[in-house]
């Protein structure tokens, strides 16, 4: 996917997260930018939806790592914020997933610097005036 998407719902965010989930495929990176309350965790919780991955999908923002486990699927959903260097990154795991097959979706993407692939999806949140109305741009 790529372009610029404005929505106005959690529904059209969910939807763009429908569209991007048909295109996963295990191993994947899906970075996600944007400031705190710009979409990205709900973005998450419509791919995990669209991926049929059951239970509860919040921000990982104190655990640093959640893992959500669908029918054919690992999603882990990773915030870096916390982390300072490729180092601290990879020791909550994330060579593990990756050779695990899972997707993993991950805020604050700079703080893994070059352990982010080359074919990494990035995702940019930009929240507009209003309480639901968001850019979200496939880059």
């Amino acid at each position: 996917m790529k372009g610029s998407y404005e929505v106005h719902s959690l529904e059209g965010t969910w939807a763009l997260a429908e569209d991007l989930a048909k295109e996963l495929k295990p191993g994947d990176v899906v970075c996600l930018e944007g400031d705190l309350g710009a979409g990205k965790t709900t973005f998450t919780q419509g791919l995990a939806s669209a991926l049929e991955v059951s239970g509860r999908v919040t921000s990982p923002t104190f655990c640093l790592v959640q893992e959500h486990r669908g029918k054919n699927v690992l999603l882990v959903h990773m915030d870096l914020y916390r982390l300072s260097s490729e180092s601290d990154v990879l020791t909550i795991g994330w060579e593990d997933y990756l050779d695990e097959g899972a997707i993993l979706i991950v805020e604050w993407p700079e703080r893994a610097g070059s352990l982010i692939p080359g074919n990494a999806k990035h995702i940019v949140f930009t929240h507009l005036e209003g309480e639901e109305h968001r850019r979200i741009e496939f880059l």
